[in-house]
């Protein structure tokens, strides 16, 4: 969880950003573990608001008794994709991602977790498995899949050379998201990182990450990704900054517009939104923003993932409680150190 001491202050700051980036995503992920696919009326009977790092019970639908702590496929699948930019000196080959992943569902099987790929990823990679050509996959994939795992892209990736990072973006989701919603969540969330990690603030940095796809439109044309019929997930996302702007009597009626105006699902255009409202409002609380995340319902986990990178990215790993950070490095087996340093070096080449 250390950032290195013998650099410059510029340097000892992007460590500690690109660390906080992969921790935030851990800890909001594990905030949201025990309350994935639940629904708020049952998490509030049977947690509460979410406040800390909780077991979940025997009959979470996803991730029955897993304890405090544990982490889901979203951490798992980001630091898949941080080892295969580091191997690939910054470049993902797409087929060795789809490979990758269907190798780590066929463990997670093994192992007896329910915990496997979403929707869109399946659906690509099971045909990818059938032996079909990786450049023709991915076209339906419109949820959250490739956006959560993202993370390692932004950190590796500076948004200053865009035609690089539009390409990394696009290799990290080719496969199995090759739509336009997709590649538009994967480049808001890997943009906000990215800013973060430059030293951008998280609202500097959600606001940037929306600045930057106007820039991005013609990729998606060169890249050919596929047309959805689906709200945009950036309009979605500047009305979800929007949102998180009105005045509010409480956080809870805040958490409630977000749940029923950007919606909770493992859909692109409603979870991203979602978890940039959340780090809007929480900019200066981020670990209340992922807490707040995982008591939302629907997919909790991967609004946390999302919400706590950016979080992380723009403020460092010492803005959440080291003494969560500490269990889930415990539990999970987790050190995230040493791939936060070879993703800059990909950064600095």
């Amino acid at each position: 969880m250390m950032c290195a001491e013998d650099k410059n202050p510029e340097a000892i700051e992007r460590e500690c950003r690109a660390v906080g980036a992969l921790l935030g995503l851990a800890l909001g992920d594990a905030l949201g573990m025990p309350t994935q696919s639940m629904s708020e009326q049952e998490i509030r009977a049977i947690y509460g608001h979410i406040d800390r790092l909780r077991d979940a019970i025997a009959e979470q639908p996803i991730a029955p008794n897993m304890p405090a702590g544990s982490v889901t496929d979203d951490t798992e699948q980001a630091l898949l994709v941080g080892e295969l930019i580091v191997d690939g000196a910054g470049h993902i080959t797409p087929l060795t991602l789809a490979h990758r992943l269907l190798d780590w569902e066929d463990d997670m099987v093994r192992r007896g977790s329910l915990d496997l790929l979403g929707p869109s990823t399946k659906y690509a990679l099971e045909q990818i498995r059938q032996g079909a050509d990786s450049r023709t996959t991915g076209r339906t994939g419109t949820t959250n899949g490739a956006a959560m795992r993202v993370t390692p892209v932004g950190i590796a990736n500076s948004t200053r050379d865009l035609d690089r990072f539009a390409e990394r973006v696009y290799e990290s989701c080719k496969v199995t998201h090759n739509t336009v919603d997709g590649f538009t969540a994967a480049s808001l969330v890997a943009g906000a990182v990215s800013l973060g990690i430059d030293g951008a603030s998280t609202r500097e940095a959600l606001t940037g990450a929306l600045e930057l796809m106007e820039a991005l439109q013609e990729y998606m044309a060169s890249f050919e990704c596929a047309w959805s019929a689906k709200a945009d997930v950036v309009a979605r996302a500047r009305a979800a900054l929007a949102l998180a702007q009105r005045p509010y009597e409480s956080e809870g009626q805040f958490l409630t517009a977000v749940r029923l105006e950007c919606g909770t699902s493992v859909e692109s255009n409603e979870s991203i939104p979602a978890a940039f409202a959340l780090a809007w409002y929480y900019a200066d609380r981020p670990f209340e923003a992922v807490c707040g995340a995982a008591s939302l319902g629907g997919d909790t986990d991967t609004m946390g993932a999302i919400c706590g990178a950016i979080c992380g990215a723009s403020g460092g790993a010492e803005k959440f409680p080291q003494s969560e950070l500490q269990k889930i490095e415990e539990v999970a087996h987790l050190d995230v150190t040493p791939l936060a340093h070879a993703l800059l070096e990909v950064r600095e080449k």
